[in-house]
């Protein structure tokens, strides 16, 4: 009989039981890579502590956790929650998908379910937040994904198991049947409730999990739980498979109010950059405040992207890597097609109105090379008569060179400090472009 029951939980459990498919469609991971720039919104109940999302209950007294599990949910009333809000302001910076954390690891669900009362609905606010989030980016045309945690410090707490993460077999679903039918039945009204969901971040053990919201939406992206995905940090090199970079703002993934430090917007935008020159995806967070509304300074930092994005989007969205990264502190992608490459310059070094001579060493050009600047014609400069601001090129040995003009004015005091991109049509990589020693001794140049 004990054989029986293991067989049986076996294929209860089992990835193989689930689906077949045990992969991302290739279609859709190539559609993933594409979208390039995503919005992972942090927010939960502990929003209102200023807290870390969901860890401050590992290793906590009972005393805490009984507080959090019981008293913060009748205090959870977001409002001025207003998605809409969030979902242009996500267009506008040029993000083509979103991630919203539907469930963190506290267990806390911010979605209507059947499978427990810590939930939104179960607050004063009582609305279901995530479905009214999916209903507004959908609006504007942004592609869905949300987060979910397989561990689930209330379900762990409700049935006697430590609270922490990947510490216990408890934590792990495959080891831990009754939270794999819990995980299972909150997949199941996540990804049939809300129509098509395009992106699931399974932030924790996937095995089985994975599986299951493949058998459920098969054209569905799994980003975490199947692919890199880094955090805080760009890898060092391309990765030939598709990948995300996931990165705050300020130090915290949810909302703090105090001890932090934001990153400038130059600085997120120069990230995007070299996310995309690796061929990878930038997934950029918000945590909003416990009242629903966003922070000044993430509201500030995704304008100044949405109006370096206005003019620059191409050279971020539907591109791969270029076959060569960079060469010293100018970076490359290139279009799908191939037809295009986009080079990246500085804007910190290159004043409003100033003619720079750009030499691209790795460049081979021709006759039918043609170079122009992302939402700027290179005809007029504001203000000034009988200024030359055309571009003139160059071709030879040393490769490519751009003499142009940095005429496009988006600040009143002319110093706007990000990248200029450079549209280049008809030119190659040279065949050594890609060699180490040449890489080398251009990245020791800046």
């Amino acid at each position: 009989m004990r054989w029986f029951i293991a067989l049986i939980s076996y294929f209860l459990i089992s990835p193989f039981a689930y689906s077949q498919q045990a992969a991302n469609k290739p279609e859709r991971e190539k559609w993933f890579s594409g979208l390039g720039f995503g919005m992972f919104i942090h927010w939960s109940l502990d929003s209102q502590l200023g807290a870390v999302i969901s860890h401050s209950l590992a290793g906590s007294s009972k005393a805490y956790r009984n507080k959090f599990f019981n008293e913060l949910p009748h205090t959870f009333n977001p409002s001025r929650f207003n998605p809409e809000e969030w979902a242009i302001l996500a267009r506008l910076a040029g993000m083509k998908y979103v991630v919203f954390t539907a469930k963190h690891h506290s267990g806390f669900c911010m979605f209507k379910t059947g499978t427990s009362s810590f939930s939104i609905t179960n607050t004063p606010f009582q609305r279901d937040v995530t479905k009214e989030i999916i209903a507004a980016f959908r609006k504007q045309g942004i592609a869905i994904g949300l987060y979910y945690s397989p561990e689930d410090f209330y379900f762990l707490n409700k049935t006697g198991s430590p609270i922490g993460r990947l510490q216990h077999p408890s934590h792990f679903p495959l080891q831990n049947p009754a939270l794999m039918e819990y995980d299972k039945s909150q997949l199941k009204e996540l990804l049939t409730n809300y129509g098509k969901i395009d992106i699931v971040f399974l932030d924790g053990p996937a095995e089985g999990l994975k599986e299951y919201c493949w058998k459920l939406q098969p054209d569905i992206v799994v980003t975490r739980g199947h692919m890199v995905t880094p955090e805080q940090k760009v890898p060092d090199a391309v990765i030939s498979s598709p990948w995300e970079t996931c990165l705050t703002m300020g130090t915290d993934w949810q909302y703090k109010p105090t001890n932090d430090q934001f990153k400038t917007g130059t600085e997120l935008i120069s990230t995007l950059i070299e996310t995309r020159a690796k061929g990878g995806n930038l997934l950029l967070n918000i945590g909003p405040k416990p009242d629903g509304s966003l922070r000044e300074e993430e509201e500030a930092r995704l304008r100044e992207i949405a109006l370096w994005n206005f003019a620059n989007t191409e050279a971020i969205h539907n591109v791969r890597a270029a076959l060569r990264t960079r060469e010293g502190n100018i970076w490359y992608t290139s279009s799908e097609d191939g037809r295009f490459i986009y080079a990246f310059i500085p804007g910190t070094s290159w004043k409003y109105g100033e003619r720079k001579e750009i030499i691209l060493t790795s460049l081979k050009a021709s006759a039918l090379t043609s170079v122009s600047i992302l939402g700027y014609e290179s005809n007029l400069v504001e203000y000034r008569q009988n200024f030359d601001a055309s571009i003139k090129i160059q071709t030879g040995d040393l490769g490519l060179v751009v003499s142009a003009v940095n005429g496009q004015r988006f600040y009143t005091d002319n110093k706007w400090p990000n990248p200029v991109v450079l549209k280049i049509s008809g030119a190659s990589f040279k065949d050594n472009a890609n060699s180490s020693e040449t890489q080398s001794k251009l990245e020791g140049a800046q």
